[in-house]
């Protein structure tokens, strides 16, 4: 055990024993000095405390103090009836606040126990009640901020952990508040009933035990029980003071010291305001003159120089911060910022503001929580936090998505309005501003609140501007998420897997391949919109054919192998037949032939007229399939899938190539359509 904790265990001790043990009166005059020393240290922190929590032992401490107190009665209490003495302090207070007259040290007792009663302990007492109160209907509410926080990428974990277990602290800390407010109240009423005991008690022993006449035993044990009154209430307001400074007392980046005098001078033409009330009291009120004027004299220069003062810090401030943005020009860092690319953007104009305004009910930057949570679980990736901004060189109502600093898609929405898409009839009825659906390119139309639930009977899909935007960021999301996978996301992914599966980690990298090998792989993966949440079942596919080959290509090859099962379930209903579009033999032969190997590995060299034909083949039995409201999905051979994928990547991005081996045996293959030479 500690120095420091030993010595308040026998503290605490002596308290205790205080009570039961008669204790010298030098002694006793130290403890009651001590009594006001302590009293006066915590009022002084806690006018020094920027926050509540910075004081915490002040409940433990109040009771420790409250029970000190008593004990001190207690001791004086006994040597006043037993020998009409209590020490030079208990006296001195005694004869110095009454003066010679009883009368008035009773009245100026009397006066302190009430302000402390019925003032400052009843409302600390209050305050403490509602703080409490307060503190813990608002938990819930600042937990979920915290998790929005954490979610949106504004803090990391050990940030957010702080912050609930300041949250805890506060709870706690306002419970015991509230408790220990008792205390203060029950100190103030057994200093009323000392008083009463002390005075009663002494006159009966000192006129029948001691031998004093009337008079004396009234002077003298008025005076010890006034001054023994004193000595304890005294620090008892001090410290009831304190209770009330902590509980009322707001988070701020100053002491009490500090916002009082800057809030109060803040408005120097207030203080005139005081000047001129108090010189028209001394001019039209009996009041005399030459004790306002100079009152109000001192306050018009008081504000004079606050006035000074203000105007010469909003200077100085001005300087410095022209000083700062000279200085941010030219050093080099400032520059450095500048190259930082972030790796999502959504900009809009300044009439869509109230989407991501939660004052006014917009529900964005929820939605955005939502989608990168849904694109974790469907794609496998962590998206990476998407920086939300106002540009004002937008049109009012327009938006743009931008990848890694380039604009990649762009808006525009009405908002008070709802995007309608026909079923594919058409409904001369429902009318509204035609526009495209900015995902997926569909026909639609602005409707209003009114149009909505007919255009709903008549079977349009509507939906509202956030789900709009929510959908189309999706989307673009998906599409470029093999942009957004770099060395380091991946290697985040792959340390992930390691918690659970080290042995599979170690024996794959780097002995066999590197983080930037797996990190092609997997990139390829999602550039087909296949999700690499299976982690293990690639990585356990890369260690088995990576010592043979470290072609991305090959290996990816094996890897969509290797996810036949959710490959298969990703592009067939369940119990359902997969449509397909085959590729003919003479397509693949040709493609076949047109292979070529070279150091860096095989590469497709077909020649520009059959890469024409056969891109003009695949176009035309596509658009049969899609008009016949299908889902085309090309079908070939293993050996020639990702050469033709690379044929048709550029025109046909959103066109799902698959091979036969990356099937399951058992799903039912409807060809819909055969491409030919």
């Amino acid at each position: 055990m500690k120095i420091k904790d030993l010595l308040v265990l026998l503290g605490i001790i002596g308290i205790v024993l205080m009570m039961v043990v008669p204790v010298p009166i030098p002694l006793l005059d130290f403890l009651l000095i001590i009594n006001i020393s302590v009293a006066l240290m915590i009022i002084l922190v806690a006018m020094n405390t920027k926050e509540a929590l910075q004081f915490s032992i002040f409940p433990s401490l109040l009771l420790i103090t409250t029970l000190f107190r008593l004990a001190l009665n207690v001791s004086t209490t006994r040597n006043i009836l037993s020998h009409a003495e209590a020490g030079n302090v208990v006296r001195t207070f005694g004869s110095f606040v009454a003066e010679g007259n009883i009368v008035v040290g009773f009245v100026v007792f009397l006066i302190l126990v009430l302000v402390q009663f019925i003032v400052i302990t009843k409302g600390s007492e209050r305050v403490a009640e509602v703080a409490a109160r307060f503190t813990l209907d608002a938990m819930p509410g600042k937990q979920m901020s915290i998790d929005a926080d954490l979610n949106a990428g504004l803090i990391n974990e050990t940030q957010a952990r702080e912050r609930r277990q300041k949250i805890e602290r506060e709870a706690d800390f306002y419970g015991a508040m509230d408790g220990a407010s008792k205390f203060v109240k029950g100190d103030a009423i057994a200093g009323i009933i000392i008083l009463v005991i002390n005075l009663i008690g002494g006159f009966i022993i000192g006129m029948t035990m001691k031998g004093m006449s009337f008079s004396e035993a009234l002077e003298t044990f008025s005076i010890l029980t006034i001054g023994d009154g004193l000595v304890s209430q005294i620090p008892a307001l001090l410290i009831s003071t304190a209770a009330g400074i902590i509980v009322t007392r707001a988070s701020s980046e100053g002491n009490l010291g500090h916002d009082i005098t800057k809030q109060l001078t803040a408005q120097p033409k207030l203080l005139y305001i005081v000047a001129g009330t108090l010189m028209l009291l001394g001019i039209f009120t009996p009041i005399h003159w030459y004790t306002t004027f100079p009152v109000g004299g001192l306050l018009i220069y008081a504000a004079f120089k606050m006035q000074k003062n203000l105007e010469n810090q909003a200077i100085k401030d001005e300087q410095m911060v022209e000083e700062q943005q000279i200085e941010e020009v030219r050093s080099p860092e400032s520059v450095i910022s500048l190259l930082q690319v972030d790796p999502i953007e959504f900009e809009f104009g300044y009439g869509l503001i109230p989407l991501a305004d939660t004052q006014q009910g917009g529900d964005l930057l929820d939605r955005i929580i939502l989608i990168r949570r849904q694109c974790a679980l469907e794609l496998g990736v962590v998206v990476p936090v998407i920086r939300i901004r106002d540009n004002i060189q937008l049109r009012p109502n327009e938006y743009i998505i931008k990848i890694k600093g380039n604009t990649v898609a762009r808006g525009e929405l009405l908002l008070n309005h709802y995007l309608a898409m026909s079923p594919g009839i058409d409904d001369d009825s429902i009318s509204g501003i035609e526009t495209t659906e900015p995902a997926f390119g569909l026909p639609a139309i602005w409707i209003d609140e009114v149009t909505k639930e007919r255009a709903e009977l008549s079977g349009y899909t509507v939906v509202d501007p956030p789900s709009v935007v929510a959908t189309h960021l999706t989307e673009i999301i998906k599409k470029h998420t093999h942009e957004l996978l770099g060395r380091q996301e991946t290697k985040a992914l792959i340390e992930n897997v390691r918690e659970t599966y080290p042995a599979l980690v170690d024996d794959l990298i780097p002995s066999v391949l590197s983080i930037g090998d797996v990190q092609k792989v997997l990139a390829k993966l999602l550039r087909e919109k296949i999700s690499v949440r299976d982690l293990v079942t690639i990585l356990e596919t890369l260690a088995d054919y990576g010592s043979y080959t470290k072609d991305p290509e090959i290996l990816t090859e094996y890897v969509r192998q290797s996810l036949s099962r959710q490959i298969t379930q990703q592009y067939t209903a369940l119990g359902d037949s997969l449509k397909v579009i085959t590729v003919g033999p003479s397509v693949e032969k040709k493609i076949a032939d047109s292979v070529q190997q070279s150091d860096q590995g095989s590469y497709l060299a077909l020649d520009p007229s059959s890469s024409q034909i056969i891109f003009h083949r695949v176009s035309e039995q596509v658009t049969k399939l899609i008009q016949s409201g299908q889902q085309p999905v090309i079908l070939t051979s293993p050996t020639i899938r990702m050469y033709l994928r690379q044929l048709l990547e550029r025109t046909l991005q959103d066109i799902p190539v698959l091979s036969y081996s990356e099937l399951e045996p058992s799903v039912e293959i409807q060809s819909m359509g055969v491409v030919n030479l």
